[in-house]
């Protein structure tokens, strides 16, 4: 079982502790213990079936798991569900909005249903939201000529009307081209820096690599890994990377010499450049760079390529198929 780095429960603004969700015989969230401290942007990835879905039901009281604890900002959300929904604000994978209301409708809906006051108070509260996800120009359009993006942050700002501490977002990117991602990025961060705790999920790793301060990987329901996006690839085993060293001369000479080291695989020479694999740390590598040098090869230009992480999480999912 692998959980995140230990937080005091005063931290800890989501709070997991063995969490089991059976569906007949069939167990999709399995002994998963995760903590999520307050302002941060966790992300949560696995492919489909890894019990990300299922985990978020519980978290937001649409389900009742198995056994286990789940606390928001120290709400025990199995036992006070008023209180936790107060607390949350989710944000459902395609959650669709109505075509015949303008963004402003839509939104003082929501406002009204929230009981957020008077029609002033809930206008001033729909601007402040709209503002919070970069859509103030917005306001007037019909929901109907929104696009992807767009239609993506006005869900957002009606999740953000009554004021939650803690945002739970299912797949909040699915299906967004690389500008609406980035808007949707910038707004996640804004949010975690007011405060809140955003956790979010995606079957994409990469996506939420450079979204999130840190986050988690599961599949087949379990917990495979957490910290941040270094730490996470350290924790799946990926260590592997593939290394060029462009030299000035005995290229032949030098591979020979790399090809003996530890960790060194898959030796060969291109021209002026040796490529080949290595499987260790970052402190290997840099002794290795090291002694390369101090053997007296002269090394012009040193270049590291990684394993994506779609390709690590292929791999893992993969080899759990496998198992």
């Amino acid at each position: 079982m692998i959980a995140s780095p230990p937080l005091s429960k005063k931290s800890a603004a989501i709070d997991v502790r063995s969490l089991r969700v059976d569906y007949g015989s069939f167990t999709a969230v399995d002994d998963l213990t995760l903590t999520v401290p307050a302002g941060e942007v966790f992300g949560l990835v696995g492919p489909n079936g890894a019990g990300k879905t299922s985990t978020f039901r519980v978290l937001t009281t649409l389900m009742e798991p198995t056994y286990g604890e789940v606390f928001l900002d120290g709400v025990d959300v199995l036992e006070d569900v008023e209180t936790a929904r107060r607390i949350i604000g989710y944000m459902p994978d395609l959650a669709p909005v109505p075509s015949d209301l303008k963004v402003w409708e839509f939104l003082d809906f929501h406002a009204a249903a929230y009981g957020l006051g008077s029609r002033a108070a809930r206008r001033e509260r729909v601007d402040e939201c709209l503002a919070e996800v970069a859509l103030t120009e917005q306001r007037g359009s019909w929901c109907k000529e929104l696009s992807r993006g767009q239609t993506q942050r006005v869900v957002l700002a009606k999740t953000l009307l009554h004021r939650p501490s803690v945002l739970i977002l299912d797949e909040p990117a699915s299906g967004l081209d690389p500008l609406a991602r980035r808007d949707l990025r910038n707004a996640l961060r804004r949010l975690a820096a007011g405060g809140a705790t955003v956790f979010v999920s995606s079957h994409i790793l990469s996506e939420l690599a450079e979204m999130c301060t840190s986050l988690c990987v599961m599949n087949r329901g379990r917990l495979l890994a957490a910290g941040t996006a270094e730490e996470v690839r350290q924790q799946l085993g990926s260590t592997d990377r593939m290394l060029t060293a462009t030299l000035l001369g005995k290229q032949a000479e030098a591979a020979a010499w790399l090809a003996a080291r530890h960790g060194v695989h898959d030796t060969r020479v291109e021209g002026e450049r040796v490529v080949f694999g290595f499987a260790g740390s970052d402190e290997d590598q840099a002794a290795l760079v090291g002694g390369l040098v101090g053997a007296g090869w002269k090394l012009r230009a040193f270049e590291e390529k990684r394993s994506s992480f779609e390709d690590i999480l292929v791999e893992v999912a993969e080899n759990n198929r496998k198992a």
